[in-house]
């Protein structure tokens, strides 16, 4: 079948000042903004708009940032007419596609993934983890040199054809960073604070399943495309893969290639950033896609919204 998927912003999209230009232009983005600093009393509006590189990238900060940047950006997506068949979020994001699809309650979501951002954090001390992107080497590839690594290290983030994100000790990123050159290819060390999607968050996941039990779950109004299976979410199992995808990899490719083998030909990334457009094209560069990041990119789906719904 032919439809719209949206792509929900993960952790490592953030940036100073996000959300700020549809905040002051849209009614919607402002009320979200105002009820979610009432929810868990941060200043994420401070944070947000003023925040500094350094500041963006504390996790338990991050998490509620961007899940309200983004969600602000649906409502007012959603106001204007979007209608969508299918959600899809990188690792955070998957949060924010459950609120969009109305499984999970915005009000609950956000205290959710503020506590998910200090497990996370608190998991692994600050500066004695990371994660690494590697670009131009197959999966197969860097799992053998993952295997190879002279400390632990773990394939996390499956994000597309040729991009492999590795989390691990900061010794073995730096032996794999090395490695990656040999072989003529690249990597990016990520703006991120802890080793995510790797076993050493493990801890992380446990102590979240409790919380993530005592939510009120409901049925999707769309799938929900789920990281850790690349299928929709089955809902009867919905904590145990929202509590396993903190420490297993994300199948991000393998979700993207889901929503294309279904028929899916048009795709809006929801919040800040425009990094899973860029794994979209990666796979598949004839279908439509749809950014949202500044106000121009907005008001243009809002206007192809009102030509196709």
């Amino acid at each position: 079948m032919s439809g719209t998927a949206l792509l929900f912003a993960g952790q490592g999209a953030q940036y100073p000042g996000m959300g700020k230009e549809i905040y002051d232009a849209y009614p919607e983005a402002r009320e979200l903004f105002l009820e979610a600093e009432e929810i868990v009393s941060l200043p994420l509006r401070r944070i947000c708009f003023e925040g500094t590189h350094e500041e963006l990238r504390r996790t338990e900060w991050t998490q509620p940032a961007i899940l309200t940047v983004s969600v602000a950006t649906w409502k007012v997506l959603e106001a204007g007419g979007l209608r969508a068949q299918a959600a899809l979020g990188l690792s955070l994001g998957e949060y924010g596609a459950h609120v969009a699809a109305g499984s999970l309650a915005w009000q609950e979501a956000l205290p959710l993934v503020h506590l998910r951002g200090k497990l996370m954090q608190d998991a692994v001390p600050e500066g004695t983890g990371g994660m690494l992107a590697v670009l131009g080497l197959d999966d197969v590839e860097v799992e053998a040199l993952c295997r190879e690594a002279p400390a632990p290290l773990e394939p996390a983030n499956y994000n597309a054809p040729g991009q492999v994100v590795v989390a691990g000790r900061p010794a073995a990123l730096d032996w794999m960073a090395e490695k990656v050159s040999e072989r003529g290819a690249r990597s990016v060390r990520l703006s991120v604070s802890a080793p995510f999607h790797s076993s050493l968050l493990e801890p992380a996941g446990a102590a979240l399943r409790p919380a993530l039990e005592r939510l009120h779950w409901g049925a999707p109004r769309f799938p929900v495309v789920a990281n850790m299976t690349a299928r929709p979410t089955e809902m009867e199992g919905v904590v145990e893969t929202l509590a396993q995808q903190v420490y297993r990899p994300v199948r991000f490719s393998d979700s993207l290639s889901y929503l294309l083998g279904e028929g899916f030909d048009q795709f809006v990334e929801v919040g800040p950033g425009r990094s899973q457009v860029g794994f979209l094209r990666r796979i598949d560069r004839s279908v439509s896609f749809h950014t949202t990041d500044n106000l121009a990119d907005l008001a243009a789906v809002l206007d192809w919204t009102k030509e196709v719904c």
